[in-house]
């Protein structure tokens, strides 16, 4: 005779497998009076959705729109250590992202960090800055030995007068 076990029975034997510490799988199927094998396959079958399941690229902190921001930020609001914690956990983020959101939406834009076109005005401005020290920097060794070889001309034309 088979026996049918629940959706939520199965759900809650594989979180207890799952977290069974140095247990082995056959006390917790004894436990529960399932069979060894039954759990097993139980087992097997989630590892298998696990890999077949279409991974989503996982989306970092910084690709957020500021709309999910903001839902983000009223989800987390008076959550406060573990539960923010496994909050952020569940979708990626760490405590301090929601902080810079936060303070990025009381400033309203203003005072924030520098938007793209600043940022890129500066990292130009960075670039010419270096080309031009690099330069500068050429110039400087190129007359220094100028510098050198009128000295040695100077000190040569020295011993020859003698």
């Amino acid at each position: 005779m088979k026996t049918t076990y629940s959706e939520a029975f199965v759900e809650q034997a594989l979180v207890k497998v799952f977290s069974r510490g140095d247990r082995t799988v056959r006390s917790i199927a004894d436990e529960l009076n399932v069979s060894y094998f039954t759990l097993k396959n139980w087992m097997r079958k989630i590892s298998v959705e696990k890999r077949s399941a279409p991974r989503g690229k996982e989306k970092r902190p910084q690709d957020w729109r500021p709309e999910e921001q903001l839902v983000a930020l009223h989800e987390s609001h008076g959550l406060q250590g573990e539960a923010l914690q496994a909050w952020c956990r569940e979708r990626g983020l760490f405590a301090h992202h929601l902080t810079s959101w936060k303070e990025a939406f009381c400033l309203g834009g203003k005072e924030a960090a520098p938007g793209a076109r600043e940022l890129r005005t500066l990292k130009d401005e960075n670039q010419q800055l270096k080309r031009e020290l690099l330069r500068k920097e050429k110039a400087l060794a190129e007359a220094a030995a100028l510098l050198v070889l009128q000295k040695k001309f100077q000190a040569l034309w020295e011993d020859e007068v003698k």
